[in-house]
């Protein structure tokens, strides 16, 4: 199996399917004309395919010739919300930007699905393609898990890959990390409740706003005091509202936060102790507080052995020099966490940073104007399938 090569030969279609995915994106769980897309593009396949009942998901099951183990392959497929402004040719017009790559990894996992039929008489046992919607903040992989994912092709994976395109990084390069590679994603919804009044006369209220502002600054402060700086913590404060008339002191003010950690028993900690730190700041000034963090998705923990096995297979297909350890864990999240909880796998990074981007300061995803080189499609095929193979071709 020449993963590489095959890649090769496909590339112009894989291209013009990222583009023609990117140029209508959808957001969410229900990505109808996406779902199309994909089922278009798996046509004629030796697959086995079904949909989801909640969700606009695929799954698509290859059966190797021979008996053998289970091995699950993913690609997220949804956009966000973002009004794209990148000037491409292809570029969205509908309000919504494929900002974070999901147009390649879709586009990538359906190669990857090529190359793997076309090897299916060499291979002893069954591939899960995962066509995910909903990983921006929606958890659409947990509605696949609980729709029965993991059982597609009868038996449960031995393996779970996936690849994550990032604009930060130099084009091909993949970034692997045993343990923590992502952070947990959580949110903070706090609600002050005061007694509100006339602007002119806050001594006959109990002003909520200045407690929201107070417990904002608290909340920077006990990062830095009541957390482990080897155990790291982001609390990032995006939303405040209070008040309608400008001449109104309201009754209730709120903030939200996105909260991330690297490890469930800080997690643990910040359940307790952020609705509680909130509630005194409160009581301080007369006042009362809803508080709550939820769980959003977990850390994302790559196994080490599946992930020391994938720094080998990479290496073989790419050299040394194009296959790279991540110092860090990022303190993004995904929820491919959710699988990887189930099945030992791992999660890499692959650069994509356009080569006309100066490597200083290029946009980040999620950003209006990031960029993705879809020259990396290939070799991201050939990289899945050449993981999924690994475990498939008898020595």
């Amino acid at each position: 199996m020449e993963f590489v090569g095959e890649g090769a030969g496909i590339a112009a279609g894989l291209v013009e399917l990222r583009r023609v995915l990117h140029r209508e994106p959808e957001v969410g769980l229900v990505l109808p004309r996406t779902q199309g897309v994909v089922m278009d593009a798996l046509a004629g396949l030796p697959l086995e395919i079904s949909t989801g009942k909640e969700v606009t998901s695929v799954v698509a099951v290859l059966r190797g010739a021979a008996p053998g183990p289970t091995v699950l392959l993913r690609g997220d497929m949804d956009a966000l919300p973002v009004v794209e402004e990148t000037g491409l040719e292809y570029a969205a017009t509908n309000g919504n930007m494929h900002a974070c790559g999901h147009d390649l990894h879709t586009a990538g996992l359906v190669g990857a699905a090529q190359l793997l039929s076309a090897h299916r008489d060499e291979l002893h046992g069954n591939v899960i393609f995962m066509f995910q919607p909903g990983e921006e903040g929606l958890g659409g992989a947990g509605y696949m898990l609980r729709e029965g994912l993991l059982d597609a092709a009868g038996e449960r994976p031995i393996a779970a890959y996936a690849l994550h395109v990032w604009a930060q990084a130099a084009k091909g390069t993949f970034q692997l990390r045993q343990g923590t590679i992502m952070a947990s994603s959580n949110q903070l919804h706090i609600t002050v409740h005061g007694k509100g009044g006339h602007g002119s006369m806050p001594a006959t209220t109990v002003d909520p706003v200045p407690v929201v502002a107070e417990i904002v600054l608290a909340l920077q402060a006990y990062t830095t005091r009541r957390v482990d700086v080897f155990d790291p913590v982001v609390i990032t404060v995006t939303q405040l509202a209070a008040g309608v008339a400008i001449n109104v002191i309201p009754n209730t003010a709120r903030l939200g936060a996105t909260v991330r950690t690297l490890s469930d028993a800080m997690l643990e900690q910040l359940t307790r102790e952020l609705p509680a730190l909130a509630a005194r700041i409160a009581a301080a000034h007369g006042c009362t507080v809803d508080a709550r963090l939820d769980p959003q998705y977990p850390v994302t923990v790559n196994d080490a052995g599946r992930t020391a096995e994938a720094g080998e297979v990479l290496t073989g297909l790419f050299g040394a020099e194009r296959v790279q350890p991540l110092a860090n864990p990022l303190m993004g999240a995904e929820d491919f966490s959710m699988v990887l909880r189930e099945v030992p796998g791992t999660f890499a990074m692959v650069g994509a940073r356009p080569d006309d981007v100066p490597a200083a300061n290029p946009p980040s995803n999620h950003s209006s104007i990031v960029r993705f080189d879809d020259a990396v499609l290939p070799d991201n095929a050939a990289a899945l399938a050449q993981l999924a193979a690994h475990h498939l071709t008898p020595a």
